[in-house]
């Protein structure tokens, strides 16, 4: 109990709940104020933060008024509400992790498949499935901008923007090269086979932000959109691809019926990834300049998912690992990501 009552105090700190409470009341004030809405962007901004400061006191109370009453519950309650306890205080330490400029923006989420042919392919579905079903249990909104479907199975690529709160914050962590050994159910011996896919995690960035793209630095080409048919024929002409000549950056996007909305949001995939490689760039690793990457393969996996011939998922940079292999490819990467905000804090 008192373990409990030192970290929700700490929690207050560093939420500022005090502070976070006279933000609400200013907030409320200014929404008042007869021509709040004369600037509209403005005001949903505004907005929004009254909503995400409003959720955290909520649930900062909820978790407060739980303790509260731990001590009267019987002890078998007691052992129950201690983990639901534990599982909330922990969610909540986590968002005071999310600090960065650009963490609580929703997310560019790419999946692409890497050395492995077919099974590659058929690992970033299998990716897909897990991180989708990651995104409905945060509640968060996904549609999808693009795929490109493998010759036999699976995808060698397919992006989503991602949508909610501390939606990038979350989930910038799962980018780099995932690794994954099985027994091949594409050749008749059965045999073990190694394939790899990247995760590639971009923040959605306004066109109000200070990255430059200058119009002659743009490359624009209308292409037919991917797909057998179906509804995909009604829209073939309105795919596009942006190419950045400074950076060499090319994005594609389908998603859309109509080719301005995908030009749109190409625009932010490509600011997403200029930012990126900015970061790259300060932190000095200028091998990854002019749109390099790493490839997916040997020796570059963040996190290995091994189905045979044992059972263990590992990330090789927190040490976090659990041989209860299917819930996690069932979507419940919290211990994951967790460890790795933590580690970074």
């Amino acid at each position: 109990m008192s373990d409990f009552l030192e970290r929700l105090k700490s929690l207050s700190q560093k939420l500022n709940i005090i502070d976070l409470k006279k933000r609400i009341s200013e907030i409320e004030d200014l929404s008042a104020e007869p021509d709040f809405w004369s600037n509209s962007p403005k005001a949903q901004k505004l907005m929004q933060e009254l909503s995400e400061a409003k959720e955290q006191i909520k649930r900062f109370e909820e978790l407060s008024a739980r303790l509260d009453l731990l001590d009267l519950l019987n002890p078998l309650d007691q052992s129950s509400e201690r983990l639901i306890i534990e599982k909330e205080l922990k969610s909540l330490e986590t968002d005071t992790y999310l600090n960065g400029k650009y963490d609580k923006s929703n997310a560019i989420f790419a999946l692409h498949s890497g050395q492995g042919g077919t099974e590659a392919c058929d690992w970033v579905s299998i990716l897909d499935r897990m991180y989708t079903r990651f995104f409905e249990s945060k509640n968060f909104k996904f549609d999808k901008l693009d795929e490109v479907r493998g010759e036999e199975a699976g995808f060698k690529s397919i992006s989503y923007e991602v949508s909610g709160r501390f939606a990038y914050g979350y989930l910038k962590g799962e980018a780099g090269v995932h690794r994954l050994v099985r027994l091949s159910p594409f050749n008749a011996q059965n045999l073990r086979q190694t394939s790899f896919a990247l995760v590639e995690v971009l923040p959605v960035i306004s066109e109000s932000a200070e990255i430059e793209i200058k119009s002659e630095d743009l490359i624009f080409e209308a292409v037919r959109a991917h797909g057998p048919g179906g509804q995909n024929v009604n829209k073939v002409s309105s795919a596009v691809r942006l190419i950045h000549k400074p950076s060499g950056i090319m994005v594609r996007v389908d998603s859309q019926r109509f080719q301005h909305k995908n030009r749109e949001l190409a625009m932010e995939m490509l600011r997403g990834k200029l930012f990126a490689l900015e970061e790259v760039r300060k932190k000095g690793e200028e091998k990854v300049m002019k749109g390099e990457y790493k490839v997916p393969g040997w020796g570059n996996q963040i996190r290995s998912y091994v189905l045979q011939p044992y059972k263990m998922i590992k990330d090789l940079r927190t040490g976090v690992e659990t041989g209860n292999t299917q819930a996690v490819l069932d979507g419940e990467l919290e211990e994951f990501i967790e460890a790795e905000l933590r580690m970074n804090f």
